[in-house]
């Protein structure tokens, strides 16, 4: 029986929505959502009794958004957190929007120039 797309999701469905991994490839990561709960306040569950979370479209796609972020744009929490921040919409078809990627590929250029300066010293 397939949920309704407004029906709240648990922690474990929402883990498998995002596709996440563990390393060791057992169980769901579902720490990786708690920890992401943590670190972005505009993700907000809902916390029934037994401190059961239950996630609706909003927060789905808000986690959505965190993951393309950290793990397909290699950004920081802290860049993430700029961007959640910063009130406009953002839209998952950030590839298309190449100022993410540009910033990332100039950070991590910055850092190889910087290590290689040291290497040569």
């Amino acid at each position: 029986m397939n949920k309704d797309n407004n029906a709240y999701r648990t922690i474990g469905e929402v883990a498998k929505i995002l596709d996440l991994k563990s390393k060791k490839g057992q169980s769901l990561p579902t720490h990786t959502i708690r920890y992401w709960e943590k670190e972005f306040k505009q993700i907000k569950p809902k916390i029934l009794n037994g401190k059961r979370r239950y996630y609706d479209e909003k927060n789905i796609n808000l986690l959505k958004k965190v993951k393309f972020l950290l793990k397909q744009q290699g950004m920081t929490i802290n860049g993430v957190k700029k961007i959640l921040n910063n009130g406009e919409p953002l839209k998952l078809d950030e590839i298309s929007n190449h100022s993410i990627r540009t910033d990332n590929l100039r950070n991590k250029l910055v850092k190889i120039s910087n290590i290689i300066k040291n290497l040569k010293k």
